[in-house]
């Protein structure tokens, strides 16, 4: 098919998907309300989603790197659909209908598997500076689908209700399927890779202690149950660490993820998760805070998610101008740059939070800073590493970003709990501040991680 449909498809594919990716989140609050669960308990459509992305990731982009692709792409869009299916079936409130909303969050949450397969599919179909462009842009996906779906799903949910966003997230899902149906290409034959199924397990299940960890404060209402939770996380994946060292058909190449390129590149990508998804939490509560705190703008659920717009919109350009730079500096220097723009909004949100303008402001910065690390980051990796590692390589890279931007949730959450007085129901404005001055030392450490790499001479630091 002609390349710039099979880009535009990928990109497609990829964006609808971070939108479906995307509907928990907005809904947390509409499930405890409507389905009569806990807070906590409703958290989890958004932690089962990013654990089931995590558990797959790795095993679909080892068979990303055989003639299963397209078949791996489709089934898995299929999933994901269902998925979609189950969570807009209109069941009364109660246990069961919750446990089949989890289970179809979790389908769902296999589509955060793809991103890895529709980066490989643009590497090996496009010509090369056009693959780079297809990479740059399917890795802000995520970053424009954040700003579509907290918006669009709040809006759909006050308006229709929960099953109804639900549902228009099931109709996005099979949009997905009948793109990819069409336009994935067939895979050339070739030697189908072994799965390591014992090393996928000892993974998923190291990444959902360790999400647990970060992402349900409920496992630290009693120390011992969270530090058994890390303990745990530790020993299955050190077991994860020996068994990819002896098996034959490893998940992923440790020899080759441990070369310092590559390695640093993860450190930096788990550092500035952690700083851009700590800022991100920070002006997403601070505009919805009630102007009764003494501070914040009160914007509702609806309006709080076109205060997203500018963070989507900036990150989309930060995709399409990434080529750009990259034709007149390296890879390293680029992220380096969108590092600082990371910590300048960090820098403007801290120094004038009353003015909302100025936080809108910041929301735009860090949306093009978050959207060109992401952009820059798959040509970081994928320095060096061979045409046939390149999902396996990426798949790694989206389990270290999703599990950086848990734990940035969580530190966020920490921070403002710690500047709330006793007895009050919301932190001091100071709170914020000192929580937006935190994400300076992450920042500089990522770009640090990234600006002392030696120069590749290979093209994808070109």
């Amino acid at each position: 098919m002609n390349t710039r449909h099979l880009g535009a498809a990928l990109v497609t594919i990829a964006f609808l998907g971070a939108v479906i990716g995307g509907v928990g989140a907005p809904l947390i609050t509409s499930v405890a309300l409507q389905l009569d669960v806990p807070l906590d308990a409703a958290q989890w459509t958004l932690t089962v989603t990013l654990f089931a992305g995590a558990i797959t990731a790795p095993v679909l982009g080892r068979l990303g790197a055989g003639s299963h692709r397209r078949a791996s792409i489709l089934v898995t869009s299929c999933l994901v659909a269902l998925g979609g299916l189950l969570t807009a079936i209109p069941l009364p409130p109660g246990v069961l209908p919750f446990a089949v909303l989890l289970v179809g969050r979790a389908l769902q949450g296999l589509g955060l598997g793809l991103i890895a397969l529709l980066m490989s599919v643009a590497r090996d179909h496009l010509p090369t500076e056009r693959a780079h462009s297809t990479i740059a842009t399917i890795s802000v996906a995520g970053t424009v689908g954040i700003g579509v779906a907290y918006p669009l799903m709040g809006l759909i949910d006050q308006l229709a209700g929960l099953r109804i966003a639900y549902g228009v997230g099931f109709l996005i899902s099979l949009t997905a399927v009948l793109i990819a149906w069409r336009t994935i290409p067939k895979d050339a034959p070739q030697r189908t890779p072994k799965v390591d199924y014992p090393g996928a397990l000892l993974l998923g299940l190291g990444t959902l202690c360790v999400l647990l960890a970060v992402a349900q404060p409920a496992v630290w209402r009693m120390p011992w149950v969270g530090a058994s939770v890390l303990a745990a996380a530790a020993i299955a994946l050190t077991g994860w660490v020996v068994v990819e060292r002896h098996t034959a058909a490893p998940l992923v190449d440790l020899a080759l993820f441990s070369r310092g390129g590559l390695l640093r590149a993860n450190a930096a990508m788990l550092t500035a998760g952690v700083g851009m998804y700590l800022l991100f939490s920070l002006l997403t509560r601070y505009v919805q805070t009630p102007a009764s705190a003494g501070y914040g703008f009160g914007l509702s659920g609806v309006l709080a998610g076109a205060a997203l717009i500018p963070f989507s919109v900036l990150g989309f350009v930060a995709g399409r101008v990434t080529p750009w730079f990259t034709t007149r500096m390296s890879a390293r220097w680029t992220f380096v740059i969108y590092a600082g723009f990371v910590i300048l909004a960090a820098v403007v949100f801290a120094i004038a939070p009353v003015s909302l303008v100025a936080t809108l402001a910041a929301m735009a910065m860090l949306g093009f800073g978050v959207g060109g690390v992401s952009a820059i980051m798959p040509r970081l990796v994928l320095r060096d590493v061979p045409q046939e590692e390149t999902s396996s390589v990426l798949s790694i890279n989206q389990i270290v970003r999703s599990v950086g931007f848990s734990i940035g949730s969580a530190v966020a959450g920490l921070l403002l709990a710690t500047a709330t007085p006793a007895g009050a129901l919301l932190p001091k404005e100071q709170g914020y501040c000192v929580a937006a001055l935190c994400v300076l030392p992450l920042l500089v450490l990522s770009a640090a991680l990234i600006a002392v790499a030696r120069r590749s001479p290979q093209p994808m630091d070109a």
